[in-house]
């Protein structure tokens, strides 16, 4: 499909078909894509674990009750920001690693890893696959980084479980373009604009949705945020303790 295409048609699935098998062919052509996204100076701060271990995946299932798809889809693939290639470059040249020292390498590396992963799910697509993102495995970060066998300076961002679908989805209605695009400044805009796209919502019914879009968002930053990325960033030296 033409790239703009792939991108305005794009939608999530959470089931698939467990007797495709992505070939090597069609996962290298994901891969590929995926490490062609742009990033800050050309570091390409981030690696792609492939998991293909079904042990490995069921106990992600088992951590992840929610997203079975982790184990059903074809493959499952997890993002990491890496800031450990950097840290050899570092001790390679016996200077100073002072990326604990504020938060632009994190935010630096986590973009780039994003770009990837967009960089995939758009691929994916284009090969008439579907795929899901899954920024849940944070909630268990600690233990999704032993079970992947992760170094130091390394956080996992988010998982894309990549196969062929087989339940149908609809494409999922946006926010309005006065909520999101802004020209020159930002430019304040009416709360009706986010009730206008509650009703959007409502009306779009999505069976696993249970609460307005407003009060999920209002909700969850309602709580505390999960302070297992905090732990894990300080042990990992992101942070000075």
């Amino acid at each position: 499909m033409e790239a703009l295409e792939v991108m305005n048609q794009h939608r999530t699935y959470r089931n698939f078909d467990e007797e495709y098998q992505l070939s090597e062919e069609e996962l290298q052509k994901i891969l590929r894509a995926s490490r062609q996204a742009p990033s800050w100076m050309n570091g390409q701060m981030y690696s792609i674990i492939v998991v293909r271990d079904r042990g490995i995946r069921e106990k992600m299932v088992e951590m992840n009750p929610g997203n079975p798809h982790m184990l059903h889809s074809s493959v499952f693939l997890v993002f990491v920001a890496d800031l450990k290639r950097t840290q050899k470059v570092a001790e390679h040249y016996d200077v100073d690693y002072r990326i604990n020292e504020g938060l632009d390498p994190l935010i630096t590396a986590v973009t780039d890893t994003a770009l990837a992963l967009e960089n995939a799910v758009i691929a994916t697509e284009a090969l008439g696959l579907g795929s899901v993102v899954v920024g849940s495995i944070r909630k268990d970060i600690v233990e999704v980084s032993k079970l992947l066998n992760l170094p130091d300076y390394v956080l996992p961002v988010a998982g894309l479980s990549i196969g062929k679908p087989n339940v149908e989805m609809k494409r999922k209605p946006r926010l309005h373009e006065e909520a999101v695009i802004h020209y020159d400044r930002y430019k304040d805009y009416d709360y009706s604009v986010i009730e206008d796209y509650d009703d959007t919502m409502e009306r779009f019914a999505e069976a696993r949705e249970t609460k307005l879009w407003s009060k999920k968002f209002a909700d969850y930053f309602g709580n505390t945020p999960n302070k297992k990325v905090d732990e894990f960033l300080k042990i990992n030296k992101f942070f000075q303790s």
